[in-house]
């Protein structure tokens, strides 16, 4: 990679081609625009800062994406990044990514119902304000887990705590959005994170 030899153009279209997908993933973790745009720069910053670091073990993505989540900490227990309670107009891409963040929590009828754009951006808001209604730990739990696809073993060594902690938030953060939301939850669904093994 020609950027990591310090080549500022060969990095800046590297930027450039991941560009939208930092600023949507700082804005989920922010939810106000203002400040994703300010934390999107500042990963932009220290990824360049630290390109030397970078071994191609993982994706290019990856790797930012831990960057961000890193820098999310450290501004969250700063408190210098603002939560805002209240639903975050999102870009196209983003809305349809905030509608698969419960995939699999609407029967087929429903989602067949959610074809309507109207009905769509309905569920968009209501998720968004759900997501409002968790503790920054667990909102960021569910968004690694269930929006980044991240394992439990990855979101536990980021978080530097027990696997079967991060089960029993994300049993909780589960929990507390279907409660939200209204969803029946399934029998034996999130079984094991309520019984919080530590496999």
């Amino acid at each position: 990679m020609s950027a990591q030899t310090g080549d500022a153009e060969a990095f800046s279209s590297l930027a450039q081609r991941y560009e939208r997908r930092v600023y949507t993933l700082a804005l989920y973790y922010t939810r106000e625009q203002a400040d994703a745009e300010d934390l999107a720069q500042e990963v932009w910053l220290k990824a360049y800062r630290a390109l030397h670091t970078f071994r191609g073990e993982a994706s290019f993505y990856t790797w930012l994406r831990h960057i961000m989540v890193n820098t999310f900490l450290n501004h969250r227990r700063g408190e210098t990044v603002r939560l805002r309670d209240h639903a975050t107009a999102l870009e196209p891409d983003a809305e349809d990514a905030a509608e698969g963040v419960l995939q699999g929590q609407f029967d087929k009828r429903a989602a067949q119902h959610l074809e309507d754009e109207y009905d769509r951006r309905v569920l968009v808001e209501r998720v968004f304000q759900a997501l409002g209604e968790l503790t920054p730990q667990q909102r960021l739990i569910f968004l690694l887990k269930h929006r980044e696809g991240m394992t439990y073993e990855e979101i536990a060594k980021n978080f530097d705590c027990s696997i079967g902690t991060i089960k029993k938030a994300l049993f909780r953060a589960v929990a507390k959005l279907r409660q939200q939301l209204g969803v029946e939850p399934a029998p034996l669904e999130y079984a094991q994170c309520g019984a919080g093994k530590n496999s």
